[in-house]
């Protein structure tokens, strides 16, 4: 999964883009200058991902036969960031921020309460393929701590409960409302503003 390559994942033969996908791999490349265009390679890796679902080594290989680079420099991207995926996933998945806020305001309760509910431990995926679980770094959420990311989604200000019921409304087929569970707008302080409360208005301005 995420962080590593897995010898024990059988690894399809070949990948090459879809001819819709190829054809926004050409638009993105075409961002580049033509003697910078490996710059694309995190954008091309991503996008191999939103394909399959995960980037096997032949979509690594593909990208960086694409892009002209040598491919162990694409699998030096491609296993640095815990945002691909080096091995088939679940339909959703779970990184649990483990960084200081997060663990904190009880990063360790949100793991321990995917573990339990889902009967799986980390790097590991439900048996139905609906979930899998990987605890990562600052997902740059920190205000809102804890926070679990579920593919492309950010669900914040968590609490056991409340994780339960996302898991919940995901195994039904439902999609939860992701951002601040808590009912807060943004950042705001969890209490309500402290500060600013009132805006003073150049006279004659209308209030709004």
């Amino acid at each position: 999964m995420s962080g590593g390559d897995n010898k024990d994942v059988l690894q399809p033969a070949n990948f090459a883009f879809t001819p819709e996908n190829r054809a926004e791999a050409d638009r993105i490349i075409a961002k580049y200058p033509t003697d910078r265009q490996a710059s694309a390679v995190l954008p091309l890796l991503y996008l191999a991902q939103r394909q399959v679902g995960w980037v096997p080594r032949a979509a690594m290989d593909h990208v960086a036969e694409i892009l002209d680079m040598a491919p162990i420099r694409v699998y030096e991207v491609a296993t640095f960031y815990t945002m691909f995926h080096l091995e088939p996933v679940g339909k959703y998945h779970l990184q649990v921020c483990r960084t200081t806020p997060c663990w904190l305001r009880g990063a360790d309760q949100m793991t321990e309460t995917c573990k339990k509910k889902l009967g799986i431990g980390l790097k590991e995926v439900t048996k139905d393929g609906l979930f899998s679980l990987i605890e990562v770094e600052c997902l740059g959420a920190c205000a809102n701590a804890p926070v679990v990311q579920i593919n492309d989604d950010f669900y914040e200000d968590l609490d056991p409960k409340r994780l339960e019921w996302i898991l919940d409304e995901l195994a039904a087929g439902r999609v939860p409302p992701f951002g601040s569970q808590s009912g807060r707008k943004g950042a705001e302080p969890a209490g309500g503003p402290t500060t600013l409360k009132e805006i003073a208005r150049p006279t004659g301005a209308p209030a709004e």
